[in-house]
């Protein structure tokens, strides 16, 4: 599928240069029974082209991190050390991580100091509250303000953007977001 694949990093890459937007978000993929460094040798391939495309164009690949024990059995970018080493190994600053914060809290925590460390391989966020990816409130257990504190506190100047399903009214539950976030 790597032809399809350029052909799709062509066309979307091209689109967001044209309406100015900074990133586009791609997927690692399923592990659909290969190992961990054969699925990163295939990104890597594959990406090492599309940021060639990427750095001409000024727009960023950003690949999401998601979780493989609730939400997305057999992912493949589900862990710090390989969603980062695929970024050392791509080594432009036209890729980097979509660190999806619900996700990486189920699959591994440690939020704060894996953030602090690997900023400068993080292009966008996501936020939700775990369990269930809804509100980010008191019903939940990542507290957003220390981690949005430790993101502000880095030379981070990207988007956070709030993918969760409100469990209440959508408009006061998004305003309540953009509240717990804005520090």
């Amino acid at each position: 599928m790597h032809a399809k694949f350029m052909a799709d990093f062509r066309t979307n890459l091209k689109a967001a240069a044209e309406y100015r937007w900074p990133n586009v978000i791609c997927m690692a993929g399923d592990r659909a029974g290969i190992g961990d460094e054969e699925g990163m040798d295939n990104c890597h391939a594959i990406l090492t082209e599309a940021v060639k495309i990427a750095e001409d164009l000024g727009v960023t690949i950003c690949m999401e991190m998601l979780n493989s024990k609730v939400n997305h059995p057999g992912y493949m970018c589900d862990n710090y050390p390989w969603a980062f080493e695929l970024c050392r190994r791509v080594d432009s600053p036209r890729f980097k991580m979509l660190f999806d914060i619900y996700h990486m809290q189920i699959m591994e925590g440690d939020l704060i100091a894996t953030i602090t460390k690997n900023i400068h391989h993080i292009g966008h966020f996501h936020t939700a509250g775990v369990p269930g990816r809804h509100e980010l409130d008191e019903n939940q257990e990542i507290y957003y303000p220390a981690v949005m504190r430790a993101i502000a506190q880095t030379d981070y100047d990207g988007y956070v953007a709030h993918e969760y399903t409100p469990v209440r009214d959508p408009l006061p539950s998004l305003i309540q977001a953009v509240k717990t976030c804005d520090v």
